[in-house]
């Protein structure tokens, strides 16, 4: 009798667990996208701060790769905001369609692993 109470109490925390996973996982979701939309955030203030001239790839790069390290949700949050601006940017700032592109490509190397100093140039101060 105590075997079978044990295995229906095992059984109800195995179902409840089951329940709330995919609730805790769109929870970590939520939490990664919004650390991520930070690290795009913060990277965008360091390259403002910086100032340096042909910085722009590796600050893309770095924001995009903190972002994503965070898990999906991070991933997810620096791609719709790199998507977005650069859609901005193109559309309202005229810097060309070559600018866009790489861009995007320092976006996605970034989001995707890539050290993001492959972008860096020579002569940016190491506090970035």
């Amino acid at each position: 009798m105590r075997l079978c109470v044990c295995f229906v109490l095992l059984s109800f925390i195995l179902c409840a667990s089951a329940d709330l996973s995919p609730l805790l996982r769109g929870g970590r979701f939520a939490w990664d996208a919004v650390g991520g939309a930070w690290d795009m955030f913060r990277a965008y203030q360091d390259m403002r701060e910086a100032n340096y001239v042909g910085a722009d790839k590796y600050f893309h790069a770095r924001g995009n790769y903190d972002a994503a390290q965070r898990g999906p949700g991070g991933a997810w949050a620096a791609k719709v905001i790199s998507d977005a601006r650069e859609k901005w940017q193109s559309d309202m700032s005229g810097r060309g369609h070559e600018d866009t592109l790489a861009d995007q490509e320092a976006n996605a190397w970034g989001r995707n692993g890539g050290d993001p100093n492959r972008y860096r140039p020579a002569g940016l101060p190491s506090k970035y």
